[in-house]
């Protein structure tokens, strides 16, 4: 199964930790500011959020090693997850249209996603991470493969 591009992961980091960073340096000026109980708590709140962060550090990578997509003659799969594994399963055949989104963060770093609508309303068919050029090219395969085996039903 092909992974999500090397570029996936660093771009995770830029939309996901700054938050976080910010969290901890507002926890940290508000506990040098203030004194007794309340500098007390905050610098607990600091030390939570720091804690945090080493998680997000850990976990982003990990959750990307696990997102992987394969197409088949038949139809493409998508798997994700290790504790909680998914492993969605679309045919050609019922892919109504193919979507291909990139946000502010997934432009700067030459990344898109390839969403794939069919009829099922809890279908998770999204496919992340993927090289601009890889996802065009993907959805232009996945639209000619969706086209030939609508036209059989």
């Amino acid at each position: 199964m092909h992974p999500v591009c090397g570029r996936y992961v660093p771009a995770r980091f830029v939309s996901d930790l700054p938050w976080t960073v910010i969290a901890v340096v507002a926890a940290a000026v508000g506990a040098l500011v203030t004194s007794g109980t309340v500098s007390t708590v905050l610098w607990a709140v600091a030390a939570v959020l720091v804690v945090v962060l080493v998680w997000q550090l850990w976990l982003i990578p990990a959750q990307a090693s696990r997102k992987r997509w394969l197409e088949t003659g038949d139809e493409l799969l998508i798997t994700k997850g290790r504790l909680w594994r998914t492993f969605t399963v679309v045919p050609y055949g019922r892919i109504q249209y193919v979507d291909v989104t990139s946000g502010p963060v997934e432009r700067a770093f030459g990344l898109k996603r390839v969403k794939l609508h069919t009829a099922s309303s809890t279908s998770d068919s999204t496919v992340v991470g993927l090289d601009a050029a890889d996802a065009d090219a993907l959805r232009d395969r996945l639209a000619v493969a969706a086209r030939e085996r609508m036209s059989g039903l």
